[in-house]
């Protein structure tokens, strides 16, 4: 089975077909970087990194854009309120891009941490004014914008009636948006229609973040930025470009109205894909409810509706246990089972670094032999094996199935377990079968799906309690296991000191 992608503007799977293969341009529209990132901010990092991950495992050749936000955003999507970036730099007392920064790196930081590769490209808005400003250009030398009082709109109805429909990616009508849309809102009375929406905006005199134009000092409208970028980094047409189902309407179906209106008349991307919303304890996220769940505080807990805190990677295991078209509820009773399941995978990769298959056919420690060829037929066992092995990139292939996929890599590691008991059955396995149903583990688990494992356990701990055993020995005069402790420790950089005051450890400077 081929890779299968469900595309929102299609409405159905498609058969993934690379516009130039082997290279495959990926888009992701990041965050705007006004504030902490919350947990809905991560879905769709997690989603794209096994996209991405999964995309060069299959060979193909990745380049993955993730953007960042620092301009533009405005409270409201009707192009009102204020530019969310000085009102965060406001409050603070700060510069807009000191805000901009501090949250940039701190999103960064919460990315690695979940596991997410680091784009290719992660462009920001504010450092692409020339070329957001080069679409505006083209899209009213076509006839599809208009200037007013400084400020450059869009022109929704000139457009549908060229022959396009704006809200075909949202699935809208035309009579639903405006049934919708509230013509008297503040700075409304600029727009020839209410559809229209903004791509330049006229700073006012208190405005920060402004750049010169052609048609006045100010800042680019918010859905103008990934069109932009999109296309400097990945041509006029790119592979996929995706983010959350609420990025669905206005943002992206702005984004594909201003590819067609500037450049090309396609669509931006060839598959359009959306990540669903997260709730919790079954009510959407929000923090007028007080359920809003930061990152960083997730990760050392508890925070808001959570009793506890998760790590980054049993976070990410939860939000692959989900489907990304699927919505996510958030619990700690949910978390708690994710938990569990996070080591279990991580157990699996434990137990598979102690199992080999020797050329005798005996289970042996890993390090006392090597792997050895299997030139003979695969037995049923083998067979059995290397199916179970084959399960998880199969549902992995079915539009990027992480939870069928997990069910499958635990059924794989429960026949391991199996075979760990049953050295007869492991010795029917063989050492090339073994080997390639154990590689595909790891990949998958690792590589593909991104998770690792964590350091649980606390340093100091662990020291006052070795250094409790050695002052037992050495109490009990028993010299050897004193010699024995101080030795393993020195190996770790640790020295142990005798003071009056006690045993004390320090780190050694040798």
């Amino acid at each position: 089975m081929s890779l299968q992608l469900y595309n929102t503007l299609s409405r159905q799977k498609e058969e993934f077909q690379p516009v130039h293969p082997p290279q495959v341009g990926v888009y992701l529209c990041g965050p705007t970087v006004y504030s902490e990132a919350h947990l809905g901010n991560a879905r769709g990092p997690v989603v794209f990194d096994v996209l991405t991950r999964y995309l060069r495992h299959l060979g193909y050749q990745v380049r993955y854009v993730r953007n960042i936000t620092d301009v533009g955003h405005l409270e409201s999507d009707a192009d009102t309120g204020e530019d969310k970036m000085e009102k965060a730099a406001r409050a603070a007392r700060i510069e807009p891009m000191q805000v901009a920064q501090h949250f940039t790196n701190r999103y960064r930081q919460h990315m690695l941490g979940l596991g997410c590769l680091p784009p290719d490209i992660e462009p920001q808005a504010s450092g692409h004014i020339i070329e957001q400003i080069q679409v505006i250009e083209e899209i009213i030398g076509n006839g599809l914008a208009y200037e007013v009082n400084g400020s450059v709109y869009f022109d929704v109805p000139k457009y549908n009636e060229e022959g396009q429909r704006y809200g075909k990616l949202s699935n809208r009508s035309i009579e639903d948006q405006l049934a919708g849309t509230r013509a008297n809102l503040e700075g409304q009375s600029e727009k020839r229609s209410p559809l229209d929406f903004a791509l330049w905006k006229k700073a006012s005199p208190e405005h920060i973040m402004r750049w010169p134009s052609p048609w006045s000092d100010g800042f680019p409208g918010w859905h103008l930025e990934c069109s932009a970028m999109s296309r400097k980094y990945l041509g006029e047409l790119s592979d996929i470009h995706g983010g959350g189902l609420d990025l669905m309407f206005p943002h992206h179906e702005c984004e594909i109205a201003q590819s067609q209106g500037s450049h090309s008349h396609t669509d931006e991307a060839r598959i359009w894909m959306h990540n669903n919303m997260i709730t919790v304890n079954g009510t959407k996220m929000s923090k007028s409810l007080g359920n809003f769940v930061l990152l960083g505080d997730m990760f050392l807990g508890p925070t808001g509706p959570l009793v506890s805190g998760y790590s980054p990677m049993v976070v990410r295991f939860f939000l692959l246990q989900a489907h990304y078209r699927s919505p996510v509820d958030v619990s700690d009773d949910a978390l708690q089972a994710a938990r569990k399941g996070y080591r279990k995978l991580m157990n699996g990769l434990r137990l598979l670094d102690k199992l080999v298959v020797s050329d005798s056919s005996s289970v042996v420690d890993a390090g006392e032999n090597s792997l050895a060829t299997d030139n003979q037929e695969p037995t049923t066992e083998a067979t059995q094996l290397l199916a179970l092995a084959a399960k998880p990139a199969e549902f992995l292939d079915d539009d990027l199935n992480t939870p069928r996929a997990l069910a499958a890599l635990f059924d794989l590691l429960k026949r391991f377990n199996t075979l760990a008991a049953n050295p007869a059955a492991l010795a029917e396995v063989g050492p090339t079968a073994f080997a390639q149903a154990a590689a595909t583990y790891r990949t998958l688990v690792q590589d593909v799906l991104g998770l690792r494992d964590e350091p649980r356990a606390n340093v100091e701990q662990l020291l006052e309690l070795t250094l409790g055993f050695y002052s037992e020995a050495k109490a009990d005069k028993a010299y050897d296991k004193v010699d024995q402790i101080r030795g393993a420790l020195k190996t770790q950089g640790i020295v142990i000191k005798d003071t009056k005051a006690g045993v004390e450890w320090a780190y050694s400077e040798e």
